[in-house]
């Protein structure tokens, strides 16, 4: 008779865990046009996502931004890509006085600039001089500034850092670079 009970309650048991398992997947996300679901974060949850990389609270095997797309890698099977807001681009820019390096795509989890932690006066300005920003800002650990700037724009930055400058032309339009390394302050 116990034994009828034991194989009685462990038929049960299994049979919830299968329910309870079945009906968790149906609430998973659905896919929308091809794009996973976790690819639909709002505007704020993203740029905190972003932001925590740069800050390196947030760690993963990579993550780099393109003009269209964040891309993280945890290591699993397959990346993740969360697309970017449609009105705003992200640019990484990383002022250097001495060193720096060649980068196109910001590796997020990568990038290593030579200023870290450091105080800059930021001005960016659009090609009919109606100024975008004028601020102080710091660098982030990773030594970058990050910026979401308009979209399908010109700009004129200007950076300044204890009594020296750089300027540089900047775009945000499709395909457009995401890492900025080359401007040497002086």
């Amino acid at each position: 008779m116990n034994n009828k009970i034991v194989a009685g309650t462990c038929a049960v048991i299994a049979a919830v865990g299968i329910y309870m398992y079945a009906g968790s997947r149906e609430k998973e996300p659905a896919e929308v046009a091809g794009t996973p679901a976790s690819s639909q974060m709002a505007s704020q949850d993203l740029k905190q996502m972003v932001a925590d990389y740069s800050a390196r609270t947030l760690t993963s095997e990579s993550a780099s931004i393109t003009w269209a797309q964040l891309i993280v890698d945890s290591g699993s099977p397959s990346e993740v890509t969360y697309d970017l807001p449609e009105d705003e681009f992200f640019l990484s820019v990383a002022p250097y006085v001495d060193k720096t390096h060649p980068c196109a795509i910001h590796s997020l989890t990568g990038c290593q600039g030579e200023m870290a932690d450091q105080t800059f006066e930021v001005k960016v300005e659009a090609a009919d001089g109606k100024e975008i920003m004028n601020q102080t800002v710091k660098s982030q650990p990773n030594g970058f500034i990050d910026l979401w700037l308009p979209r399908d724009q010109n700009y004129r930055m200007t950076i300044t850092h204890e009594g020296k400058e750089a300027q540089a032309d900047i775009s945000t339009f499709k395909n457009d670079d995401t890492c900025l390394t080359t401007m040497q302050l002086s």
